[in-house]
């Protein structure tokens, strides 16, 4: 089974995207997935959801849950499917209910500030 673990993020981290800061949190989380690259997830509380439009994608990980996903609407473009979030994770990473996360891109910027 895969590995995974979350824990606190060190410092403040932000999410950008079209010129604006969608986010900013001193209360981000890590996820660490087996081999996979750490993803940082961001309280529903510090990201602007104007910014975002759910759309009808969604995605089964066998050990997180069910995803919805986001696009994010910038002034010039939307950026399709670029969030993600478990309504209802499962147990053992409850501690993701209600946070957001962010596939980093070259339209879409995330790290620590």
């Amino acid at each position: 089974m895969t590995k995974i673990t979350i824990t606190k993020a060190t410092g403040t981290w932000s999410v950008r995207a079209g010129g604006a800061v969608l986010g900013e949190s001193k209360d981000a989380l890590v996820l660490s997935e087996g081999n996979l690259p750490d993803v940082i997830y961001f309280p529903r509380s510090d990201v602007a959801m104007a910014f975002l439009d759910a759309t009808d994608h969604s995605s089964h990980c066998p050990h997180k849950g069910d995803a919805s996903y986001f696009s994010i609407v910038t002034k010039s473009e939307t950026i399709e499917n670029a969030a993600w979030s478990y309504e209802a994770p499962k147990d053992d990473v409850a501690r993701i209910k209600d946070h957001l996360a962010f596939y980093a891109s070259d339209k879409v910027t995330v790290e620590e500030i």
